[in-house]
């Protein structure tokens, strides 16, 4: 039964893909296999972004090979088009989308343990791919894969490893290393919900940013609203 995976990091909300083979796996027929998943995807949710004590409500619009994010107070738009070959991270504003520069891919969005960067799901093109082992998340036997970009000028990371469900597909955990070796960023998904029909979609997220000392760490939280139909 086939079923689907848009991913936040995606695309902050994460749907069961297509059943992968278990033996020899090749990691850039995987990182294809996730990436037409989520060009598959139509459908809008709703969720919120959670860090201490401030809240982000945003609604998630998934058309086709189009992934848009569209926050309120103040209005901001982003939205992440997928190609053959690479992803273009663009912000709306007035009805016109400009792509978002490499420059910005560090910073912050909307002061959250999430990049630019993250959003543009880039890594998921990057030329460099390994399988590294394997591991249980959640009950789900994944494929670690490990990729890393071709050259170092477009992106803040050395490398990013991805925890990817042998069963169906999804992005289980992506933990994103900087130049140096040291880790920066992951993301991990603590829960999922059903749909019924073999699908399902992400509950909730953790985000952890490693910079600066432990004591100053506070933990993003992803919450996706279980759809209405």
């Amino acid at each position: 039964m086939k079923s689907h995976i848009a991913n936040l990091l995606a695309a902050l909300a994460l749907f069961a893909g297509p059943l992968l083979a278990e033996d020899a796996p090749d990691p850039h027929v995987i990182l294809k296999t996730v990436r037409i998943a989520q060009s598959e995807q139509n459908r809008t949710l709703n969720g919120e972004i959670r860090n201490g004590g401030k809240s982000l409500p945003f609604r998630l619009v998934c058309a086709g090979s189009v992934i848009r994010y569209e926050f309120t107070n103040p209005p901001q738009v982003l939205q992440v088009k997928l190609g053959d070959k690479d992803a273009r991270l663009e912000e709306v504003v007035d009805g016109k989308a400009a792509k978002v520069s490499p420059r910005r891919f560090d910073e912050r969005v909307r002061d959250t343990d999430i990049s630019y960067e993250d959003l543009s799901l880039c890594f998921l093109y990057w030329p460099n791919a390994t399988v590294q082992g394997e591991q249980t998340m959640l009950l789900q036997k994944c494929w670690i894969i490990r990729v890393q970009p071709g050259s170092r000028g477009d992106t803040q990371y050395g490398k990013v490893d991805l925890w990817i469900s042998k069963k169906t597909g999804a992005l289980m955990q992506a933990e994103a290393f900087d130049a140096a070796g040291k880790l920066a960023r992951r993301f991990k998904v603590m829960s999922g919900q059903s749909l019924g029909g073999g699908l399902w979609i992400l509950k909730e997220m953790r985000i952890e940013s490693f910079n600066g000392t432990s004591k100053d760490r506070n933990p993003t939280y992803l919450d996706i609203d279980k759809p209405e139909n």
